[in-house]
């Protein structure tokens, strides 16, 4: 039988309304004899194939046109036993090709294009049934279910704007705030959830960071992929390029996370000076309402606040607690995608008056008895917002 389905089956699957997949069966393939009983189909598909509900003492049947790899046609059946339980594809003809024991094991593909008009393959090669898999982000062991075409589809633009990015690049590295610009940009095209940076910025945060990793690592394999295949002649070198990509990454997610709080606080109308120079060289990451309000001694203390970003602060906490002298007496805020602190240092930054704001989606992460401490991003950006009156 001829390779190379795969493709098909890929865009056969982007292409439909839905899809499911799975390895087929000695019973399936007629290994045991009983594969006239036809495919044995997930519950999970059940929507895919009959409208009603699966229920009552009788058998379900439906006839729909299946278009399979090699361009021919069957009036095939969907069958559903309710006194067995079982959903499955019956009735492909005397002359089908595809259902025999030297199929088992197989990967069978299954996609719905419209209310009548299905299509479906046979992977049997492991080229094949790997690189259909890698489509998908799916395991040999998350078949036997319907596939998720939509976040793929996502994925897959995603991955092809960073390219479009890269080639578009004049220069071997972009700046860090250039480079989380382009994350955000990329991100927001493709996922078009533009409007969670005001209703959910916890999780806007992570999705611009998760896609800035993506660009940058993209990147790094563009200018350095060949360079490593190639192998180096000497440790020297070796060791050169190993601090040059370290260094560099070190950088750019240093300043990464300050990027999108910045996004993250135009987005909700929030005034404040970033890198404010408080006294001597203390530099906050962020006061709230600006510079000028903190050296301008009539205005309120209580209604200033400072913010640190740190994308870890397991180590490097305590840097904040000394970081704007008029606010000694204040709680001082930490924002972080650290995931998980000891309950020894979250009793420290308590009793330094620290608060550490973290994306809702990692407070989890944390001990337990000691979450109720930690603020979401949606609740410092709300605090801010009522602060300065907005």
């Amino acid at each position: 039988m001829p390779e190379g389905y795969a493709i098909q089956a890929i865009q056969s699957v982007l292409n439909s309304q839905q899809a499911y997949c799975k390895f087929l069966s000695a019973n399936d393939s007629g290994a045991t004899g009983g594969h006239q009983s036809g495919i044995l189909i997930s519950k999970s598909a059940k929507n895919m194939m009959f409208s009603q509900d699966l229920k009552g003492e009788n058998i379900l049947k439906r006839t729909v046109e299946i278009r399979w790899q090699d361009n021919s046609c069957t009036q095939s059946s969907f069958t559903y036993y309710s006194s067995k339980n079982e959903l499955r594809i019956t009735r492909f003809g005397r002359n089908f090709s595809f259902l025999s024991p030297e199929q088992t094991g197989a990967l069978f593909v299954f996609t719905k294009q419209d209310a009548d008009q299905y299509s479906g393959f046979f992977l049997e090669t492991e080229e094949d049934i790997n690189q259909f898999l890698d489509a998908f982000g799916i395991s040999p062991t998350e078949t036997n279910r319907l596939i998720d075409a939509g976040q793929v589809q996502e994925e897959t633009q995603e991955r092809i704007a960073i390219q479009e990015f890269i080639a578009g690049l004049t220069v071997d590295f972009p700046l860090s705030e250039e480079m989380s610009a382009a994350a955000r940009d990329i991100q927001n095209r493709v996922y078009d959830h533009l409007e969670f940076i005001c209703t959910n910025p916890d999780r806007k945060i992570i999705d611009w960071t998760n896609t800035e990793y993506a660009l940058f690592r993209a990147i790094e394999h563009a200018r350095y992929g060949d360079a490593i295949a190639r192998g180096f002649t000497s440790v020297d070198e070796f060791i050169t390029m190993a601090n040059m990509v370290l260094n560099r990454r070190k950088s750019r997610a240093g300043k990464s996370l300050e990027h999108h709080l910045s996004a993250i606080f135009d987005g909700n109308e929030i005034i404040y000076t970033a890198q404010a120079v408080t006294e001597g060289n203390k530099k906050p990451d962020f006061i709230f309402p600006s510079q000028a309000s903190y050296h301008d001694m009539t205005f309120p203390t209580e209604r200033l606040i400072s913010l640190a970003a740190k994308t870890t602060c397991k180590d490097r906490w305590r840097q904040v607690i000394n970081e704007a002298d008029r606010l000694r007496d204040r709680p001082k805020y930490l924002c972080t995608l650290q995931q998980g602190i000891s309950p020894a240092q979250m009793d420290e930054m308590q009793s330094e008056n620290v608060i550490l704001v973290v994306p809702r989606q990692y407070i989890t992460s944390y001990p337990a008895d000691r979450q109720d401490r930690i603020w979401t991003l949606s609740k410092f950006v709300s605090y801010v917002r009522e602060v300065e009156g907005l």
